[in-house]
């Protein structure tokens, strides 16, 4: 490739650097997948908190997080066609490595102080802080998939890969459907545990 032997070394030291690749001996270096989590179901807790009991550093870039209207969703949440939601889209990183992408709808018929929310942190701890919700249950079902292209993108895949899609409804201490999120887990990183009585 009319490339110096010095830089390609430079590239592979910056690569092992970044714990981006690891040695095998003899067999020269591999890619390296990212370290797996594995947190326990069972108890409802957003991203951040479960990141932070597992001793990552949570982080988010938002993709998107506008108010619409969306019918489809709307019948979801049992709202009128033309009721706001906030459409939050987001990567969300433990330690730097992107984990999930989001895609959530937030109902602001319940919530309306969500209009005013930055998008930084913790949307679970805004909602009980300044919507006066206290999110009580929720329901998850948890699915194999291929990532599509926006998520590997976000993942840095090549190909479709599989993934987990997690999908949530969550309610307040009311009922009322506040929240619907789908999220693609990444399927070389996480490792689910359920705690079985």
């Amino acid at each position: 490739f009319s490339i110096s032997r010095s830089t390609v070394k430079r590239c592979y030291d910056e690569l092992r650097f970044q714990k981006m690749i690891g040695g095998k001996g003899k067999v020269g270096s591999v890619v390296r997948s990212p370290e797996k989590v594995n947190p326990v179901m069972g108890k409802l807790k957003g991203f951040t908190q479960e990141m932070t009991e597992l001793g990552k550093v949570p982080s988010s870039s938002v993709v998107q997080c506008v108010v619409a209207q969306d019918r489809a969703i709307a019948s979801v949440f049992g709202r009128p066609s033309h009721a706001d939601f906030l459409h939050l889209i987001r990567i969300r990183y433990a330690d730097e490595v992107p984990m999930t992408r989001e895609v959530a709808w937030y109902d602001l018929t319940l919530a309306p102080e969500l209009k005013e929310w930055n998008a930084q942190g913790s949307i679970y701890d805004f909602i009980q802080s300044k919507c006066s919700l206290t999110l009580d249950k929720a329901e998850q079902s948890i699915e194999a998939v291929n990532s599509n292209k926006e998520e590997s993108e976000a993942f840095g895949f090549v190909t479709p890969t599989p993934c987990l899609l997690l999908k949530r409804w969550t309610r307040a201490t009311s009922g009322q459907l506040v929240e619907y999120v789908e999220g693609t887990f990444r399927g070389d990183a996480y490792v689910y545990r359920l705690q079985l009585a």
